[in-house]
């Protein structure tokens, strides 16, 4: 029995390394190859040169995708944390029938492929004029970031005693004076990485975005896609500059974001909480 579990946990480990050492591969030829003067059949290519960043800088136009990449991902964050704070507070510190039914029906639109509710959603966008347009993408990526927001913050809320709200309205504050001056200023380390997440979610998400963009509401993981596919010749460098620029971007977000939240804490809360 132990020589099976020697050898299965080698298969696994083994597997394991078999596809990291491809990505990594795959990787480290698109970052070569975006530096890369001409590379035919050896090792490395045979000069190095940054103009590749240039040339996929003007000809993708990446300022206006990384502007417009920046305005819905901002106002993603902004109008998540609006909706997702309240509810969260509520869900916090209410107790009423289906409160777990609640969390599993708000893990839904994270755990599910974005791309089975993003079709129906985007032919109503569609059918009322908001897709095509930057209202339409940010409406799109509030589906999965609001309950981004309220999984994230409600363990947060639950931590802070209820007493120091008690206290508060004992001495004259209303609900809503209680949640900005006293647990607001509690609460910023948990806005902050709800705030990095729901970033990090919306920079990244091609499906719900893919649907729902036209041409001037491109973010930057569309753009590149449109700009690996579109007809025409176009130096395969520059497409793996932008490649290189996305992956760079998710790379520095992932890495703050890890600094602030643990991902498991998402599935393991609902797991945890009481009915």
């Amino acid at each position: 029995m132990k020589s099976r579990m020697t050898v299965g946990a080698w298969l696994v480990w083994g597997a394991v390394v078999f596809f990291f050492v491809h990505l990594a591969g795959v990787i480290f030829s698109v970052v070569v190859n975006s530096f890369g003067e001409r590379w035919f059949d050896t090792w490395l290519p045979q000069g190095w040169t940054t103009k590749w960043y240039a040339s996929a800088w003007n000809e993708f136009g990446l300022f206006q995708i990384l502007i417009v990449t920046l305005e819905v991902a901002l106002l993603v964050v902004a109008i998540s944390l609006l909706v997702g704070v309240p509810a969260s507070y509520i869900l916090a510190r209410r107790s009423f029938p289906g409160r777990r039914l609640i969390y599993l029906l708000f893990l839904l639109p994270i755990l599910m492929p974005p791309i089975t509710y993003g079709i129906p959603l985007a032919t109503v966008l569609y059918k009322y004029g908001l897709a095509g347009h930057l209202a339409g993408v940010v409406l799109a990526n509030l589906v999965p970031s609001i309950p981004f927001v309220i999984l994230t913050m409600t363990p947060f809320i639950e931590q802070i005693d209820p007493s120091v709200e008690r206290a508060a309205r004992m001495c004259g504050a209303r609900t809503g004076q209680v949640f900005v001056r006293i647990l607001s200023p509690l609460l910023v380390p948990g806005i902050l990485a709800a705030s990095i997440l729901v970033l990090v979610r919306t920079v990244g998400m091609f499906e719900l975005t893919f649907l729902t963009a036209g041409p001037d509401s491109q973010t930057l993981v569309v753009a590149l896609y449109y700009s690996m596919s579109a007809a025409g010749i176009r130096a395969q460098q520059s497409v793996d500059a932008m490649a290189v620029i996305y992956m760079a971007s998710m790379l520095v977000l992932l890495v703050i974001a890890l600094r602030f939240v643990n991902p498991t804490q998402l599935v393991a809360r609902v797991k945890e909480d009481p009915e």
